[in-house]
């Protein structure tokens, strides 16, 4: 019997996160036996001798020094070590059959190199005469199928995903994000297996493409993601995994199983981009299948073209990406939806005063751009909307700062475009900004910098039609303002009707930060200050 001790952890005390190995099971020298964690960093114990564990003498949230017991090892027999790797060579058979793809992906290379033949891909025909590559789905090492996505080009016209025309392993990519091409120019050079004396192994490997690739959610992967587990099953798909500290620390924190994730590092080694890319994956699949999780049912798939033609039209990626990030705002943000009326006759008079010495400057003054500064001003009085609900769900970070986006609808798909500082800027300054920012989101020149930051948005469906409608959360934010058209109603003075010009303002917000007296607080100022746009100036 020997008994395995806490070695020298660099401080005086740390905590056991994690127990790799359990009673009866058998270890080799130098594999990870428990994660510690200190005040400075996390670390791995290694087991200094093989055998087979007797006794644990440590539990997960122990606090442990050195010296201290950890678990008691029966040593190895002579013998010993040939079962323990019986047993490791049964698991790896075990993994070949649960995952053949990824196997032969990993072993075809290796097994064959003087049986593959280096070819390029090309761009296709992209109907104009350049496009800029705005994203790479795949990297040097990547094992891709026939017709997966490798890159997304966008031009004038519309973004496009350029598939693979053939099936092998990335040995290179030769653009990069922001780069302009045109038909024929080579995008990468691939690894293409020459059939051999096993003619369907590299077909084999070829489909495993899916489950290496993150970028590729249409098409199904033979490993589940983030498998759901019981301790014992996750200790033993993590014991044997080849990962560092901060790794195993990371997928603890985004409920990952390690054991379900490829290495890419040197013998295997999980990296944290191999991670992320497992967590982005699963995400992606997620969100095409919404029964994997939060019990939602599953949709039924309907055949449409027994009723009669149709046709079926892919989305844009604007499309894509909006459906996603507005159904995790729907699913997770409880909305709740005030409507109001603001009595804009005295705004709309000064608009229509100013416009035409505005217009003669180039700008075009619309009742949004009122809207934009009197949001910013009722912002500043109201710091509870012009907030994000922590991580943690237990505070509020609060911004010292009112960037307002404003949605812009354009042939691709709704993108809301970030006004900063609204709260310091004129109402001829904001105008300016949000003619720039629309003239770029019509000519799909709007960046990602454009687009991010805001601390409240405004949706205008003014310029279409409507009385009302509740417009849904752009999280991080808590609070985003709709707007309807406006109409000449009659409205009681308190002597008489007279004509007036009501705005309908729908302002939908997280219940979860703030409550429905805090709404109509908020709706009744900014109501107030349209009325009469000279409060702006106090």
């Amino acid at each position: 019997m020997s008994e395995i001790r806490v070695p020298d952890i660099g401080g005086d005390s740390a905590d056991v996160i994690e127990i790799l190995v359990k009673p009866g099971d058998s270890v080799t020298p130098e594999q990870t036996i428990v994660v510690l964690e200190s005040a400075k960093a996390s670390m791995e114990v290694p087991c200094p001798e093989g055998g087979v564990v007797k006794s644990l003498a440590v539990t997960v949230g122990q606090s442990v020094a050195q010296g201290d017991l950890l678990m008691v090892l029966e040593a190895s027999s002579a013998g010993t070590d040939v079962p323990v790797r019986q047993i490791q060579q049964e698991l790896e058979q075990v993994s070949s059959v649960l995952t053949p793809p990824v196997a032969a992906a990993a072993n075809a290379p290796v097994a064959a190199p003087a049986e593959a033949s280096i070819q390029t891909v090309k761009v296709p025909d992209i109907g104009s005469d350049t496009a800029d590559v705005i994203e790479i789905l795949v990297k040097a090492g990547d094992v891709i199928s026939i017709e997966q996505p490798l890159v997304v080009l966008e031009s004038a016209k519309a973004s496009m995903e350029v598939p693979s025309p053939l099936a092998g392993v990335v040995q290179q990519v030769l653009v990069k994000v922001g780069d302009k091409v045109s038909e024929h120019v080579v995008l990468l050079e691939v690894s293409v297996a020459v059939a051999a004396s096993a003619p369907e192994a590299p077909p084999a490997a070829v489909s495993a493409a899916p489950v290496a690739t993150v970028s590729a959610p249409s098409v199904s992967a033979p490993t589940p993601a983030m498998p759901l587990a019981t301790h014992q099953q996750t200790v033993a798909s993590t014991a044997n995994v080849h990962a560092g500290p901060a790794v195993r620390r990371l997928a603890r924190e985004l409920g990952a199983d390690l054991g379900c994730v490829t290495g890419s590092g040197p013998k295997g080694r999980i990296l944290k981009e191999d991670l992320h890319a497992f967590v982005k994956k699963t995400l992606t699949e997620k969100a095409a299948a919404p029964a994997a999780g939060g019990g939602l049912p599953t949709l039924p798939v309907i055949d449409f073209a027994k009723w009669g033609e149709v046709e079926r039209l892919p989305l844009t990626r604007i499309q894509k990406l909006s459906a996603q990030n507005l159904h995790r705002a729907w699913v997770t943000i409880p909305h709740v939806t005030q409507f109001d009326e603001a009595d804009i006759t005295e705004l709309e008079a000064f608009r229509v005063a100013q416009k035409d010495a505005l217009k003669a400057e180039g700008l075009s003054l619309t009742v949004l751009a009122f809207l934009v500064k009197a949001s910013a001003h009722v912002l500043k009085q109201f710091p509870k909307f012009n907030s994000s609900l922590d991580a943690d769900g237990e505070h509020l970070v609060h911004k010292h700062y009112v960037h307002i986006g404003v949605a812009v609808d354009t042939p691709n798909g709704l993108v809301v475009p970030v006004i900063r500082d609204a709260d310091k800027k004129s109402i001829r300054e904001i105008a300016r900004d949000m003619g720039e920012l629309s003239a770029k989101a019509r000519d799909k020149k709007l960046s990602p910098a454009d687009m991010q930051g805001a601390c409240f948005s405004i949706s205008s469906l003014g310029g279409i039609g409507g009385t009302a409608f509740t417009p849904i959360v752009n999280w991080p934010e808590v609070a985003i303002l709709g707007v309807s058209r406006s109409a000449m109603k009659p409205v009681w003075n308190g002597r008489e009707f007279q004509p007036r010009l009501m705005l309908p303002l729908s302002l939908s917000y997280d219940h979860r930060v703030i409550d429905g007296a805090d709404a109509a607080r908020f709706t009744t100022a900014l109501s107030k200050v349209l009325a009469d746009i000279r409060q702006l100036l106090l």
